[in-house]
């Protein structure tokens, strides 16, 4: 299938799909929120948009640039306490991170002399330099985008967001975010198979990075009882994906384009659902108004949840596949079995959100309707994932 290039935006379906979707259901979200459109929450929402859709062209010096125009948004809404309170945790998580990144960047410029990373792969396969002096930079230039993919011990900011920031602000953020960490590993990884040591030292640096991923939310989706914390961690599985991919090997782009539009649609409409599930419980109970009142809403938002779980039939599973294949061909068996049981766990857990949206029959009177936009939005995300399954099954 074929591709041709548009204001720096790819034409697959996939993308543009994903971009059409997303800012539909934003501005729905948006709607609903303000009343209407303002210039500033509209100008951040269409940045980060943009960004998503065009993740196989985007440069490493995005993600600071993301992360600022995310806490940015997040600081105009003072008056909204977790607002502020999930701004501080990314500015010092994400700070830190990107200043330790920076000064192992300026390490390896300072020992190979050059700022292209291709060449400082070059330079150190020479041996001029001493091991620990690369050994340690390397490392540190790959922090930013373990912490910005959202995994272990860094994803507590993906499920804070969820779980504190406006609902037509919080998945495309978190998106956006993670988008910019998949490239920042990519690009600071670009290259380094002409450095065989490098090579062997950073795909180790991810294959930690990716056990300490499915083994958090594995450790902690069961245990979790707030629909939106359980959104995040979800999400921080789409980043340990990335991981897994990367630690096979160079990351390609229409994985990775097809990873961040199924990544903001099924974050879109899991997100919006998420607001209308009770906390879980060890029993069953009432059904949310959602599914009592508008299940065919319901189910649509079900089936974001699903996808990101990596539930048989869905998008998603096709990229956790893909991800398994990647470990499966580089010989980690650890991180295999790891992977496999962070995705029983997922799908158990999707199917609970299922019974816990339907709950018992409940012969009381019928809740009043609920907000056409957050309805509207279910829907055309459902409708958008739906697209992209057989934009994959035409691949």
């Amino acid at each position: 299938m074929t591709t041709m290039t548009i204001f720096g935006l790819s034409s697959d379906p996939v993308a543009l799909v994903a971009l059409v979707v997303l800012l539909v259901s934003w501005l729905l979200h948006a709607l609903e929120e303000r009343g209407r459109l303002g210039v500033l929450p509209t100008a951040a929402l269409a940045l980060l948009a943009y960004t998503v859709a065009r993740a196989a062209h985007a440069e490493a010096h995005a993600l600071p640039l993301v992360v600022a125009l995310v806490v940015a948004t997040l600081l105009r809404d003072g008056d909204l306490l977790l607002h502020g309170e999930c701004a501080l945790k990314l500015v010092w998580v994400m700070g830190a991170a990107l200043a330790l990144s920076w000064a192992g960047g300026q390490l390896l410029t300072l020992a190979t002399g050059t700022a292209v990373v291709v060449e400082q792969w070059a330079v150190l396969r020479l041996g001029l330099e001493p091991d620990f002096l690369w050994a340690t930079a390397l490392p540190l230039t790959l922090l930013a985008g373990l912490v910005a993919l959202g995994g272990a011990p860094f994803h507590f900011w993906v499920a804070d967001a969820f779980q504190g920031v406006r609902p037509w602000l919080a998945p495309l953020a978190a998106a956006a975010i993670q988008v910019s960490g998949a490239v920042w590993l990519a690009a600071r990884l670009d290259g380094i198979a002409g450095f065989p040591a490098g090579e062997t030292l950073a795909h180790s640096v991810l294959v930690i990075a990716a056990l300490a991923a499915f083994g958090a939310a594995a450790a902690t989706l069961p245990v979790q009882r707030r629909p939106e914390r359980r959104m995040g961690t979800l999400a921080s599985l789409q980043g340990a994906l990335v991981l897994a991919m990367l630690a096979h090997g160079a990351l390609p782009e229409r994985w990775l384009e097809a990873w961040a539009a199924h990544l903001a649609l099924a974050l879109t409409g899991a997100s919006t659902l998420a607001r209308f599930l009770p906390a879980s419980g060890g029993t069953l109970r009432r059904g949310a108004p959602l599914f009592r009142r508008h299940p065919i809403a319901g189910l649509a938002g079900l089936v974001s949840v699903f996808s990101l779980a990596g539930f048989p039939g869905t998008p998603g599973a096709r990229l956790w596949l893909d991800a398994a294949r990647a470990l499966a061909q580089s010989g980690r068996s650890l991180g295999l079995l790891m992977m496999g049981a962070a995705w029983l766990i997922a799908v158990g857990i999707a199917l609970r959100e299922l019974r816990d949206a339907f709950g018992l029959p409940d012969a009381g009177p019928r809740p009043s309707m609920l907000p056409w936009s957050a309805r509207a939005a279910l829907l055309v995300t459902g409708l958008g994932l739906a697209a992209i399954a057989v934009a994959f099954a035409a691949r």
